[in-house]
Formats: structure tokens, C-alpha cells, sequence
């Protein structure tokens, strides 16, 4: 494990972008679904501790060191921030604001990335190519939510607003923990312990509040079970666990930039299965999204090559 993250293969990075541009980009939608017949607090517990368990249970069959102190407490602590708090707000968000246009709010990701990494603030703000990247990126976010909110009237629903805001920064907060306190574990132990940590969180508050009693489990739907199965499956197992292996070999600027392509997928999902209507306003700013990305990936390869440049200089 040692190894891959100090010189992981090119294919394991892409394969990894890939699961958190597109597969993030779905969950969106399938949470939406579930949440519609599971209370939040259930729906997180059921999600991550089944995930955890999986998870777990297969690095103890491959042989990796699972209890290890000073890995679990950090390991722990990043998963309450980013899915317990992070994660657990957009749950509780979708019960009242679409899908899509949660993931189009959560896109300021990246700008949270940039203000709370104090670690990399020489680096980032003196790269051209990332602020400019961030700030095309914001225009896009821009656009979509001012035509969301002015077409639906989502004013009103300004508490939500309120808790998705609370969900970037402690995701980003975990995200940069995760990165930097994380240390001397492999990825899939330490998302194992993650998201054990935040099914326990969930389990405790859903005690609580009084929805592990109030829950209905016969009235509960299959449609909401196969949305938990591609939430344990493809979205913890699979996304997190690769999200968690690019915060450990790319810069969190650059890994954060799925909060600008995941609108995209979750717009489109919305337009294919549920039939809405995608407007000229949305395609410009999703397109202004992608021209984002590109920027922060240029300041990415504009960074390496001036190592290089370094290394080879007497």
C-alpha cells in the first residue's frame, strides 16, 4: 500500500476520477429516492456501517493491519466531519430540495478547498491557473443556482440552505484532515473506520430524535432498498474509498474538483429519469464547469512541470 501511494499508476488515478465524477455524481439522485421512505438518520446508519462491515471484512481477508491507534482516532474523526456532518446534511437536505439542485450548490466545494487548506495556501493562490479555474467554476455554480432558485422558489427553504452550507465546510474540514492526519494506514482501512464511525453517529442521533422507533420498516418500498444497495455498493465502497486514495496521491484542489462535475451528472440524471427540463441557462453554466476543471488540471500539470524544471537545475 506504501508503495501505490507514492507512485500510484496513471490508469488507478483515472479509474479513481472516474468513480467520484461520475458515480458521486449519481448519488445525488439515489439518495433522493431512499429518502423519500427512510428517515436520514436510518438511511446514513444502514449505509455506511453495511458499507464499513464489507469493507472491512475485506481488508481483514487480505491481511492488512486493522487496529492501529494513532491511525483509528484520526480516521474517525475525519469520517464524523465528512459523513456523519457532511454527508448527513445533504440527506437531510433532500428531503426538501431536489437532487440536482443540491449538487449544484454543493459545487462551492472547491473555494472551501482553497480558503481552509492552510497547508497548500502558497501554492494555491499563487498558481494563476487555479484561481482562475475556481473562478470560472463559481460563475457556473452561479448561473445554475440563480435560474434553480428563480424557476422553482426555493427561497423559502433557507434552513436547508443554511444546513448544505455547514455540509461543505465540514466535508472539506474532514477532507483536509483526512489528507494530512491520516498517516501510516491503507485507504481502505482508513475509509473503513470512517464510515464505521459515522453509521455509529447516525445510529446514536436517529436513537435521539426518535426515528430508529418511529421507523416503519414493512412500509418501506423496494425502489428505496435498491437505492440503499447502490449507495453501499458503488457510492461508499467504491466512490469513497477512491475519493480517500486521491487525497492521498493529488493536491485537495485538485481532488475537489468533482464538486464541479457532479452537477452535471446529477442535472442529467434528472433530465433522463425524472424529465426535467434542461434550459439554455443550465447548459452554459454546466459547460462553464467543465472550462473549470480544465483550469485546475492545468495548474496541476503547470506545478509538476516546474519541479521538474528544478530538479534539473545545477
Amino acid at each position: 500500500m506504501d508503495t501505490i501511494k507514492k507512485s500510484p499508476s496513471l490508469l488507478l488515478v483515472v479509474l479513481a476520477f472516474a468513480a467520484v465524477y461520475l458515480i458521486w455524481g449519481s448519488t445525488y439522485f439515489f439518495i433522493e429516492m431512499a429518502v423519500k421512505d427512510i428517515s436520514p438518520m436510518i438511511l446514513g446508519a444502514i449505509r455506511f456501517i453495511i458499507a464499513g462491515l464489507i469493507l472491512m471484512g475485506w481488508v481483514a481477508i487480505k491481511g492488512e493491519r486493522i487496529w492501529d491507534k494513532r491511525a483509528l482516532k484520526p480516521a474517525m474523526i475525519s469520517g464524523l466531519l465528512m459523513l456523519f456532518l457532511g454527508n448527513g446534511a445533504v440527506i437531510w437536505a433532500e428531503q426538501f430540495l431536489p437532487s440536482s439542485f443540491v449538487a449544484i450548490f454543493l459545487a462551492s466545494a472547491p473555494l472551501w478547498f482553497l480558503l481552509l487548506d492552510k497547508v497548500s495556501w502558497q501554492q494555491n493562490f499563487s498558481n494563476k491557473f487555479t484561481l482562475i479555474g475556481v473562478a470560472i467554476g463559481l460563475l457556473g455554480v452561479i448561473a445554475l443556482f440563480y435560474e434553480k432558485v428563480m424557476a422553482t422558489g426555493y427561497q423559502q427553504s433557507l434552513v436547508a440552505l443554511i444546513i448544505l452550507c455547514i455540509a461543505n465546510i465540514s466535508w472539506s474540514m474532514g477532507s483536509l484532515f483526512s489528507k494530512y492526519k491520516v498517516k501510516n494506514t491503507s485507504v481502505s482501512v482508513s475509509s473503513a473506520w470512517q464510515m464505521l464511525a459515522a453509521g455509529l453517529a447516525f445510529i446514536i442521533t436517529g436513537i435521539f430524535n426518535g426515528e430508529v422507533t418511529e421507523m416503519e420498516w414493512a412500509q418501506i418500498p423496494a425502489k428505496a432498498w435498491m437505492a440503499v444497495a447502490y449507495l453501499i455498493v458503488f457510492g461508499s465502497i467504491i466512490g469513497y474509498s477512491a475519493y480517500v486514495f486521491l487525497l492521498s496521491v493529488r493536491s485537495a484542489t485538485q481532488v475537489s474538483t468533482y464538486a464541479y462535475v457532479n452537477p452535471l451528472v446529477a442535472v442529467l440524471l434528472g433530465v433522463l429519469i425524472n424529465h426535467d427540463r434542461l434550459t439554455a441557462m443550465q447548459l452554459g453554466g454546466l459547460a462553464v464547469i467543465l472550462c473549470s476543471v480544465f483550469f485546475i488540471n492545468l495548474a496541476k500539470k503547470s506545478q509538476l512541470k516546474m519541479k521538474a524544471r528544478l530538479k534539473v537545475l545545477p
